[in-house]
């Protein structure tokens, strides 16, 4: 313990200076691997037993729960494949058609103990044991080495948490929210000139680009939510994984109805070319909603991934007035598309369609509807698990229960007795 101490302490004081996930997770990685070979070279008959570190590279993974995961799955992929290999040995030894029997009973075999992505080690542990001549010393080399391997990166969390990336989730967001809003500043200021039909497709192209921005954000934050799973580090971390869910699905939906409104307008333009989209003050107060809507795109991003209350509670402040204010102006500009249809009946349809997609953007981001929604996912994820874990439920209900009736109890000591002496 003394060696791994000295071994891992430049490590933790170089760590508290770089704080950002990758570095961290790199610096566990490799410490992780050599602290599994020292221990592998006094516990194991082989000369070099590299299965120790390679166990524990692969078992370190970013966050704890796949750690767990992944530590059980591949213990249980490579003693799997060692007894097969043993099996083998003392029935049929070494030769082709063994050889291949052997891969297809591995592989069958990993999928019945359910090793998940660890199912070809199965067979690459069944071949390297059935290789060599010591069948014995080999295979128990290999189960000790591999042991070793996982428990050190397992057990590595407790020395060195593993890094959470709820931040770079939220960078993620927040910068998706930036493009967003860029993007609607830009349709605004042009739909408020005399764009080309090609400039308004154009637009409409950046929209649907947008679909793999959202996509390199969800695996950012597919990857934030299981960070949370387990991790001593983070408290209520259901919490954070909803707040941040629910937060890229709304963005999500925007961006969906920005590309529908960047189509409706590239529609207009090419029924109105040459002529302006809209008259002269339709398209200032087009462009000035829009304007206000990014405004508020940028404000529910940061609101989303706020984890201080009291910041949260401004930003939650500041995107209720954005929101107000963008809704008288879209009253604003209800009358004047009105005006504008009663003008051109045949364009009735296009400008209240850009109506209704604005409208819908507003009520994605309004307050009491993500209030609502994140209420609706708690229920649903406890809901989830009450059924998927009915034991521990009712257990936690029962200490939950008892916790209670302990802390009314004592409170009722503590109204009986007398007052003391001032």
């Amino acid at each position: 313990m003394h060696v791994v101490r000295q071994m891992t302490a430049p490590a933790v004081r170089w760590l508290k200076r770089h704080r950002d996930p990758l570095t961290v997770q790199t610096v566990r990685s490799a410490a992780a691997a050599t602290i599994a070979y020292v221990i592998a070279v006094r516990l194991s008959p082989e000369a070099a037993p590299l299965t120790a570190p390679l166990t524990a590279l692969l078992v370190v993974q970013v966050t704890l729960y796949s750690t767990l995961a992944m530590g059980l799955r591949r213990v249980n992929a490579v003693v799997t494949g060692v007894v097969l290999a043993i099996l083998f040995s003392l029935l049929v030894g070494l030769t082709w058609w063994s050889l291949g029997l052997l891969i297809l009973a591995a592989l069958a075999s990993g999928h019945v103990v359910r090793a998940g992505d660890f199912v070809p080690e199965v067979a690459i542990s069944a071949m390297l044991v059935l290789g060599v001549t010591a069948h014995g010393d080999t295979a128990w080399a290999r189960i000790v080495e591999t042991l070793i391997g996982a428990f050190v990166g397992m057990g590595f969390n407790l020395l060195l948490a593993p890094p959470v990336w709820v931040e770079e989730a939220g960078e993620s967001i927040e910068e998706l929210a930036r493009r967003v809003r860029q993007l609607m500043l830009r349709i605004g200021e042009e739909a408020a000139g005399r764009p080309p039909a090609a400039r308004a497709a154009a637009r409409l192209h950046e929209a649907r680009r947008l679909d793999h921005d959202i996509s390199e954000v969800d695996a950012d934050l597919r990857q934030a939510e299981e960070s949370l799973r387990l991790n001593p580090r983070v408290r209520e971390g259901l919490l954070h994984r909803v707040v941040l869910r629910t937060g890229l699905d709304t963005l999500e939906i925007c961006t969906v109805v920005l590309r529908v409104l960047a189509r409706t307008l590239t529609d207009l333009a090419k029924e109105r070319e040459p002529e302006r989209l809209f008259s002269e003050e339709t398209g200032q107060v087009f462009e000035q909603l829009l304007a206000e809507i990014a405004d508020a795109v940028m404000s529910f991003a940061v609101l989303v991934t706020t984890s201080v209350s009291a910041n949260a509670e401004s930003a939650e402040e500041r995107l209720a007035s954005q929101l107000r204010q963008a809704a008288g102006t879209r009253d604003r500009l209800a009358e004047l598309l009105f005006e504008e249809a009663r003008r051109d009946p045949r364009r009735w349809q296009l400008l209240g369609a850009l109506l209704t997609e604005v409208n819908r953007i507003l009520d994605e981001m309004d307050t009491e509807h993500r209030t609502r929604r994140l209420f609706e996912e708690l229920d649903r994820h406890s809901r989830e698990q009450r059924e998927r874990l009915p034991r521990l439920t009712r257990m936690r209900d029962r200490l939950s229960g008892l916790s209670a009736r302990f802390r009314a109890l004592r409170r009722r000591d503590r109204e009986k007795k007398p007052a003391g002496r001032h």
